[in-house]
């Protein structure tokens, strides 16, 4: 493919977005009765036609966003308003498309009614509601592991999927809109939060849109697909922009609120905490407690606010590993703990299931002491930064989060995302985003438009990740201006380093004035503003 002009890319992912639509309308996740008769089952044929549709406009989408990240490290792409436009243009079609591969969008709406019919969401799966109920349809068209399925979901949440259940009168096409209302509000909270982290860090605004907004990945998943992992991501970027920002008992709370939607938000305290260690005077031991306990306090006082606010129980604390119980393909200590389990029980004839939890267990001890040691990297010259200044805690805390992912006994393609976003806001030209990038083109794949994991998704997604790292591979050898920043810079743009063109970095010795590129302005270590620093 020829190399077009950033509005020419713009155009042909709109095409790629579009078509990903139209092609859902029939190989989409419809849902198991519309009364409206507008996602209705068509022939096979014609779902088959609809399903090549879609995997050709995604293709589209991929190859567009992939092109107009080359333009965006070129500085070719214009600015943050042009990427913006992108956005607008990209995610605009599917905002009237059926869910799109994922049917998580049914079970948030069934669940929502069972808040409203008095049903514990905690102990029972959609399943419980009648016939009669309000969110039937729903709660019959959820997959089929989470109908018996207890709730994962924190009160947050779910007091939202409840006023979506209440204002659509559980209507199946109207609830479905109104949760891609909210997320199309997280999405306009993503990027609020993006560019204002990367402005503070001192990284190109446009780049962490391409890599945090523009992302096919997210567009799918979160736009199309409605997962609620878009919510929590936006709260928790929120968050850390008040963290930043010096307010770090506000960023706490918002970041406790993106915890009630999703677990894994909380670990962002952690490095909220960090942030706090890094700006305060006083003996380290004294500024570890602080700021480790106020967040901590903080949380606790929003998570128990909300819980009793929202009327569902703490039900929550005891449903965080349901999930757990489903097994994902994509999870790597459950894939060995089940090979593993089924050789032993060949072997010497002992039950796999216990084997396979004992390995996501480690998993999950080996994800806590990575996330411990990003978190102590972050104020102290531990290695791998032994010798460099420490990584900044925004930047450590998307480390963590993808660590967490890559180690979780449930891994789904749109988790990547978790990490993603926060690595796109400090070093989406690193060598950690450009790997995110890679994997966020491949794993779009893995999924079919209806939602289920047909065998030839993981082989495109497995080919898209091999084509992606040869092409970074040989753009990098060719000089290809993206900046490979070390581990000691978090990929985050230093004062005085152009972002196109050959890098070349200067000597320790030698500080070279500020420079702005593309109307971003620098920062300092913590997100402060830095002053020029003279030539010497």
């Amino acid at each position: 493919m020829g190399t077009l002009s950033a509005a020419g890319y713009r155009r042909l992912g709109a095409v790629g977005s579009l078509a990903a639509a139209v092609g859902g309308i029939a190989a989409g996740r419809l849902p198991a009765h519309d009364p409206w008769g507008l996602w209705v089952p068509h022939g096979s044929t014609t779902t088959v036609a609809a399903a090549v549709l879609a995997y050709l406009g995604l293709t589209l989408l991929v190859v567009s966003w992939w092109q107009y990240g080359r333009l965006v490290a070129r500085g070719a792409a214009g600015g943050v308003r042009d990427a913006l436009v992108t956005l607008v243009w990209w995610a605009a079609p599917l905002a009237l498309a059926p869910p799109l591969h994922s049917a998580d969008v049914y079970s948030y709406i069934a669940q929502g009614a069972m808040v409203v019919e008095g049903h514990d969401v905690y102990t029972s799966g959609p399943s419980v509601i009648g016939p009669d109920e309000l969110g039937a349809d729903a709660a019959a068209s959820s997959g089929a592991q989470w109908r018996d399925t207890p709730a994962p979901y924190g009160p947050v949440f779910l007091a939202l999927a409840k006023w979506v259940a209440l204002a659509t009168d559980g209507r199946i096409v109207p609830a479905v809109l109104g949760m891609r209302l909210v997320a199309l509000a997280a999405l306009a909270l993503i990027v609020w939060a993006t560019l204002r982290i990367a402005r503070a860090r001192g990284a190109d605004r446009t780049g962490a849109l391409w890599l945090g907004a523009l992302n096919p990945l997210l567009l799918i998943h979160i736009v199309g697909g409605m997962h609620n992992d878009g919510l929590m991501i936006a709260l928790m970027l929120t968050g850390l922009v008040f963290a930043l920002r010096g307010r770090w008992i506000l960023g706490s709370a918002v970041v406790a609120l993106a915890m009630m939607v999703k677990s894994p938000a909380a670990v962002a305290l952690l490095f909220v905490g960090a942030l706090v260690v890094r700006r305060t005077s006083g003996p380290l031991p004294w500024r570890v407690a602080k700021a480790f306990a106020v967040p901590a306090l903080v949380a606790g006082a929003v998570a128990v606010a909300a819980t009793l606010l929202s009327g569902t129980g703490f039900g929550w604390l005891h449903t965080q590993s349901v999930a757990g119980s489903i097994h994902t393909a994509l999870s790597a200590t459950s894939d060995i703990g089940l090979g593993v389990g089924e050789l032993t029980h060949a072997a010497f004839g002992w039950d796999s299931e216990p084997v396979k939890r004992a390995f996501q267990t480690l998993g999950l001890a080996l994800a806590l002491a990575v996330i411990g040691y990003a978190a102590l990297a972050t104020f102290r010259r531990v290695r791998p930064w032994c010798g460099d200044r420490p990584p900044h805690p925004v930047h450590a805390l998307g480390v963590a989060l993808v660590a967490l992912v890559a180690l979780s006994p449930m891994v789904q393609p749109w988790y990547l995302l978790w990490g993603t976003a926060v690595v796109s806001a400090t070093a989406w030209n690193g060598r950690l985003g450009r790997a995110l990038s890679v994997l966020s083109a491949a794993l779009v794949y893995e999924t079919h438009p209806t939602g289920s994991t047909p065998g030839y998704g993981f082989l495109v997604a497995g080919v898209v990740c091999a084509l992606g790292t040869v092409l970074l591979l040989r753009e990098r050898r060719a000089a290809w201006p993206w900046e490979w920043p070390s581990s000691a810079d978090d990929g985050a743009r230093r004062p005085g380093v152009p972002l196109s063109g050959p890098v070349r970095r200067p000597s320790p010795p030698l500080a070279l004035p500020s420079m702005r590129t593309h109307g971003d302005q620098g920062g300092g270590p913590d997100g402060e503003a830095q002053r020029p620093t003279p030539v010497r």
